[in-house]
């Protein structure tokens, strides 16, 4: 497919990350205006709380953008959202009706000056364990490259429960977390800030309808809405300590960061690839109908306070062993009720080389291959004060699909929170 012209001029350059073919969803202030539903144009936001006030637009019966988030509109259903985007593209592209394009004009704000809010409401987040030269690494730097799998991997999508509450907007810092912490020469757990403080490079997958029971791969597909870049921010030392025998838990808790705008599925479609092929034989339930990944090229940045930016890594979502379609359909086998604005995380995507992996943990060998840093200096993991970035990109024929950025800042750990 190649770029779709607009009449907003900055949509239109090749490099623009938000072409009339992307129109990602946000929620975004101006000018002390309260949080309010946006689209993505170019270097502009369309204002599309205030166009359904004004009744330009009513994708529901109801008004669905009165609120700040996008939970309401998801709700409406697939069939909602491909005539929303219609009307978009009508309104918004070169050809545009000359009323649809007067009112369209009044809803724009510019990008720079607004200020990007969580974009939807999360209900429940689940994360997975799904790239498998990340499963690889991790595994061989614990177990061996002979035990680097655990037996169930080939076979199933490996995932947690995490915390909804911390899912945060990009641009959010921080503070390093406290835990129990125990280092393998030591005889007992002592409770400390921690000291491997790590990136997860993940995509999420932003589950927009409803399920009460089993549903197939292909209803899966269906029920995503969009996806965002997501950082799944992890304490490697404290992990290290309780993941035995249940798995992550307060190691996984600190922060979750997404990127600030929805990339439906609709804007990704010509980027459709295949899973790779399979190690082991799937079982049914899990064969996909078609294509079920994208082929997303993705980058992590780290810059230290008053330092250069360095790019640490680079991968592509295609990396990925199970999709998100099939994470989904496997969540619910058990009959667990999926919610609208559920979020699936899709694991650390790493790739085949060195310069590809997806975490510092990977990038660093367990801190015994410290990476060098641009203008000085090294990182086994995060510092206090750094500022790590995600960037995502699918590449058109003349345009871009971008995401924006997903910032998170590593601020120092606050005092003891127990100390008397």
């Amino acid at each position: 497919m190649p770029l779709m012209k607009s009449w907003v001029e900055s949509a239109n350059a090749p490099d623009c990350p938000f072409p009339l073919n992307n129109l990602p969803y946000g929620v975004f202030s101006a000018e002390g205006s309260e949080p309010r539903c946006g689209v993505a144009i170019g270097e502009m936001i369309l204002d599309v709380t205030l166009l359904e006030e004004d009744g330009v637009i009513a994708p529901g019966e109801s008004p669905v953008f009165d609120v700040p988030f996008w939970n309401d509109f998801m709700e409406l259903g697939p069939e909602a959202w491909a005539e929303f985007r219609d009307t978009l593209i009508a309104m918004l592209g070169a050809d545009a009706a000359p009323a649809a394009r007067a009112a369209a004009e009044k809803a724009l704000v510019p990008a720079a000056a607004a200020e990007m809010h969580m974009p939807f409401v999360v209900s429940e987040y689940t994360d997975f364990y799904a790239g498998r030269n990340h499963a690889f690494n991790v595994g061989t730097m614990f177990r061996g490259p002979e035990n680097a799998l655990p037996p169930n991997w080939l076979h199933i999508p490996i995932g947690y429960n995490g915390r909804a509450s911390s899912v945060v907007v990009s641009g959010t810092a921080f503070h390093r977390p406290w835990g129990q912490i125990k280092a393998p020469d030591e005889g007992a757990p002592r409770f400390a800030p921690c000291k491997r403080f790590d990136i997860e490079l993940e995509m999420g997958a932003i589950v927009g309808q409803p399920s009460r029971g089993p549903i197939t791969v292909a209803e899966a597909d269906a029920a995503i809405f969009g996806y965002v870049l997501l950082n799944d921010w992890s304490a490697r030392d404290i992990q290290a300590w309780e993941y035995q025998p249940l798995g992550p838990f307060q190691s996984k808790a600190t922060a979750t960061t997404i990127s600030p705008w929805i990339v439906t599925k609709a804007a990704l479609e010509p980027f459709r690839t295949a899973t790779p092929a399979r190690e082991k034989e799937l079982l049914p339930y899990l064969d996909e109908p078609g294509p079920m990944l994208y082929d997303i090229e993705l980058e992590v940045t780290l810059r230290p306070e008053g330092g250069e930016e360095t790019t640490i890594t680079r991968t592509n979502y295609k990396e990925m062993y199970y999709s998100a379609a099939q994470q989904l359909a496997h969540h619910t086998t058990s009959g667990c009720p999926m919610n609208v604005g559920d979020l699936l995380g899709s694991g650390t995507i790493s790739g085949p080389t060195k310069g590809s992996r997806g975490s510092l943990l990977e990038l660093s060998w367990g801190g015994k291959e410290p990476v060098e840093l641009t203008g000085g200096g090294t990182r086994s993991f995060i510092e206090d004060d750094d500022t790590l970035t995600l960037k995502g990109a699918a590449r058109g024929d003349g345009y871009t699909i971008g995401f924006g950025d997903c910032v998170g800042k590593v601020l120092p750990a606050l005092d003891d929170p127990y100390k008397r």
